[in-house]
């Protein structure tokens, strides 16, 4: 029986060409469609990258990506740019103490306030700060700088039909598998 070199240095830690785990796939479940595969595994490994990508330049901003969820909620949220605790746990699926944490942490950071609704001084509210904001505007523009890094190869054109055949993958996979929040889309 030979046996296979070791790989040493930096291709130790290199994933195999996709070509090479799916003609290794193929070896072992003769069932595996190769045209399926490749799109697959070239989605999970962008998404992989792009989130080291995007993990990166938070930290170039010092904030965490959980951190970044919540800028980008209560952005979402529109002007005034506040939910209450339980909305923002809601919509980010987190428990309420978890979100109560998160809170505590940005808001010792600046990134946002815990105040009293003045209309209800049961309610909490939490608000973006002009920070929080600032933090939020950053990371937008050098998030749309890679992006459009990433995809300067293609056409207009070839923009276009690759989101739209990516927003049809996600529409399908909507109906059957529910995010960790348990919402089914993400496009309503």
């Amino acid at each position: 029986m030979s046996e296979k070199p070791e790989r040493s240095g930096p291709q130790a830690l290199q994933e195999p060409s996709l070509d090479e785990q799916i003609a290794a796939y193929q070896r072992e479940f003769r069932d595996l469609d190769p045209q399926v595969e490749k799109v697959v595994s070239a989605l999970g490994r962008l998404n992989r990258r792009m989130n080291v990508a995007y993990g990166r330049q938070l930290a170039d901003l010092g904030i965490s990506n959980a951190e970044w969820e919540v800028l980008k909620t209560l952005v979402l949220s529109g002007e005034p740019y506040r939910l209450g605790p339980g909305e923002l746990a809601k919509r980010l699926g987190l428990t309420p103490a978890a979100m109560t944490h998160r809170i505590d942490r940005m808001a010792g950071e600046g990134l946002v306030t815990r105040d009293r609704d003045e209309n209800n001084r049961v309610r909490v509210i939490v608000e973006l700060t002009d920070e929080g904001r600032t933090k939020w505007l950053e990371a937008m523009r050098m998030a749309t700088a890679f992006e459009e890094d990433l995809l300067q190869d293609l056409s207009t054109e070839e923009k276009g039909v690759l989101g739209d055949v990516l927003i049809r993958l996600l529409r399908r996979v909507e109906h059957t598998q529910p995010d960790a929040g348990g919402r089914l889309t993400d496009l309503d």
